[in-house]
C-alpha cells in the first residue's frame, strides 16, 4: 500500500502586516470566534491576497493575540496576517473596513517590523463602568486592594473552578467618574478587569449592585512603568 501523498508546500508570506481593530457598540458581544469568522469573510470579500499554511488543510495565515473577553468593548485588539503579495497597509485597512460588519472596525494596519507581537502586548488599560456603585466605597476598596500583597479570586474556566491572585498583575487602579480605570499586566494566569472587580467586591460586598459592569479596553501594548506604548511602533 503506497504512502499517502504529501500536499505541496505553500510559499512563505512575502509581507506581514499587523492590525489594530476595535469592537464597538453591540459588537462588544461578539465572541473571539465570531470575530474570526467575520474577519475571514471580509478577507475573501476584499480579495486580500492571503498567504496560506501548508498541510492537508491550508488556512490563511492569521495570528490572533490576547483577545478581549466576550462582552467587552475594545479599541485595542491586535492580530497579524501574512500576504502572498505586497499591498499598501492603508489600502488593506480601507478595503477590509468596507467588508467588515458594523461595530468591528480595522483602526490601523502597519508593516510587521520585527520582534514578537505577543511580547509587545505586555499590559492593558481598561475602563470599568460600575453603575450604581458608591464612589466612596469604591475608592476605599481600591485603596485596600492596592495596599494588599495578594487578592485571591475564583473564575470558572474550561477546566473547572480556578483560584488565582490578581494583585501581582495590577499595575494601576484609579477611581474615576462612573467607575474605574486600571492597568493590568499580561500575565499567567491572565487577569481580566472583571477579576479585579471581583476582588474589590470581596472587600466591599455592597459594590455588588446587581447591575452588570461594562468593560472597555482602551489600550494594549508595552509598559514602561508609567504608560502603555504603541505595539505597532518601535
Amino acid at each position: 500500500m503506497s504512502a499517502r501523498k504529501q500536499p505541496p508546500q505553500q510559499p512563505p508570506p512575502v509581507q506581514r502586516l499587523r492590525l489594530r481593530y476595535a469592537k464597538r457598540g453591540r459588537a462588544r458581544f461578539s465572541s473571539h470566534r465570531d470575530f474570526g469568522r467575520a474577519f475571514e469573510r471580509a478577507l475573501r470579500r476584499a480579495a486580500i491576497p492571503m498567504a496560506f499554511s501548508s498541510g492537508f488543510h491550508p488556512h490563511p495565515r492569521i495570528s490572533y493575540v490576547n483577545a478581549a473577553p466576550t462582552g467587552s468593548a475594545s479599541e485595542a485588539e491586535y492580530l497579524e496576517i501574512g500576504l502572498a503579495e505586497q499591498r499598501d497597509p492603508t489600502w488593506v485597512r480601507d478595503t477590509l473596513n468596507a467588508a467588515m460588519p458594523e461595530g468591528l472596525v480595522i483602526v490601523e494596519v502597519a508593516e510587521a517590523n520585527g520582534g514578537s507581537l505577543t511580547e509587545r502586548l505586555a499590559a492593558s488599560r481598561w475602563q470599568v463602568q460600575t453603575s450604581g456603585a458608591d464612589a466612596e466605597v469604591l475608592a476605599a476598596a481600591a485603596a485596600e486592594l492596592l495596599a494588599s500583597e495578594s487578592a485571591l479570586v475564583e473564575r470558572t474556566t474550561k477546566s473547572g473552578l480556578r483560584s488565582f491572585d490578581v494583585r501581582p498583575a495590577l499595575r494601576r487602579l484609579t477611581v474615576i467618574d462612573g467607575g474605574l480605570e486600571l492597568v493590568v499586566a499580561t500575565s499567567e494566569p491572565l487577569v481580566r478587569p472583571d477579576d479585579v472587580l471581583a476582588a474589590l467586591t470581596a472587600l466591599r460586598p455592597e459594590l455588588n449592585t446587581g447591575v452588570p459592569a461594562l468593560f472597555s479596553r482602551l489600550a494594549q501594548g508595552p509598559w514602561d512603568g508609567e504608560q502603555i506604548g504603541d505595539p505597532l511602533r518601535g
